[in-house]
């Protein structure tokens, strides 16, 4: 029975450790005042945060803060919200990239859709390539584009030329085009980022978010097997609420670590507290992607943890490339698997807390 019970504990024990080194990288996710490199699964800047510059490899990189200088590198998606700000450039290669806000330099990327919204601006050039490019923003320099689909939406804004190499393409006649636009039959194979020689392909993004969360999924499920199937089965079961309290979390969040910053003895706290909303966001996107594979298995009347995992993971990153739909689906993801996550820790901490009560009565009355 010991002997059990001891292997039992090195087992959970290791397995510990290993969600403890394939979060740590996290740390390097969410900063301030310095710049933000190595590899994780969520590069984060929230808003009201500042960094001088972001260069590594993540599932995730999205800026909501200011980027004093560049952004280089390679993520499952990349994101620069309505409210974020890169003051350099951006060399990127994802599986999906959208700009919402303002590029103060010039744009080279590849990915597997990319969007740059009407608020969105870029201050330089674009250079771009992809399996689908939406332009309905402002472009200060040329536009040198290559992709199976592109897009140019009523409220782009070109201040030189747009050249570009499509399968379909289609032009609103409210966009604004200063050089004119021109085809260039061969430009898809001359465009995107560049490291070195070689061009990075769009899907290599993709891939590595594939890959990381498997990893993280795998690690979940081998240390908590019957929370993972509550979670999922919460968000599957009752997935309003989870959708709101997963809303709640990643909105309200941002804004207490504010506050908490506010004071000077909060600052630590809220440092700590940044690290742990960034791993937090990266477990409940897992989560969510599980529970989507579970409820897909539960229409067939199967049921295996591995293949969700598996299923969830692949559909989330295969729909991705879809534009305008994958942006979507992903955040419908991330707060389903956030809320049911949350809601899964508040249960167990109360249940743990219910117990003792009992306990205590019991101490009395001897």
């Amino acid at each position: 029975m010991s002997s059990t019970l001891s292997a039992d504990r090195i087992r959970r024990t290791v397995a510990v450790l290993a969600v403890v080194a394939l979060l740590f990288p996290l740390a390097t996710g969410v900063t301030t005042a310095q710049s933000v490199q190595g590899a994780s699964g969520a590069i984060i800047v929230d808003e009201g945060e500042t960094v001088n510059g972001i260069e590594g490899v993540a599932g995730t990189i999205i800026v909501r803060g200011t980027v004093d200088g560049d952004l280089s590198g390679a993520a499952g998606s990349i994101h620069v919200t309505e409210s974020g700000r890169v003051a350099g450039n951006i060399q990127a290669a994802a599986g999906t990239l959208g700009i919402d806000g303002t590029v103060g330099g010039s744009v080279e990327a590849g990915a597997g859709s990319f969007e740059l919204t009407d608020s969105g601006r870029i201050g330089g050039s674009l250079d771009v390539g992809g399996g689908s490019i939406n332009i309905d923003g402002a472009v200060g320099g040329d536009v040198r584009a290559g992709a199976d689909s592109i897009v140019i939406g009523p409220n782009a804004d070109v201040g030189g030329e747009f050249r570009y190499d499509a399968g379909t393409f289609t032009q609103s006649p409210d966009a604004t085009v200063a050089g004119g636009v021109v085809e260039d039959p061969g430009l898809r194979g001359d465009t995107g980022i560049t490291f070195g020689p070689a061009a990075v392909p769009a899907w290599v993004g993709s891939a590595y978010g594939v890959v990381v969360n498997l990893a993280l999924g795998a690690v979940l499920l081998l240390v908590f097997p019957r929370f993972s199937r509550d979670v999922a089965d919460r968000a599957g079961s009752d997935a309003l609420v989870s959708g709101v309290v997963g809303a709640a979390v990643l909105i309200g969040t941002p804004i207490l670590l504010v506050l908490v910053a506010i004071t000077l003895i909060g600052i630590p706290l809220a440092l700590v507290g940044a690290v742990a909303y960034a791993v937090a966001l990266w477990i409940g996107s897992v989560y969510g992607r599980y529970a989507l594979g579970s409820w897909l298995l539960d229409r067939l009347d199967r049921s295996n943890r591995w293949v969700a995992l598996l299923l969830g993971v692949l559909a989330v990153a295969a729909i991705g490339f879809v534009p305008w739909i994958g942006g979507l689906v992903d955040l419908i993801v991330l707060l389903l698997g956030l809320g049911a996550f949350g809601v899964g820790l508040f249960d167990r901490y109360r249940g743990r807390r219910s117990q003792r009560v009992p306990d205590r009565g019991a101490v009395g009355a001897d």
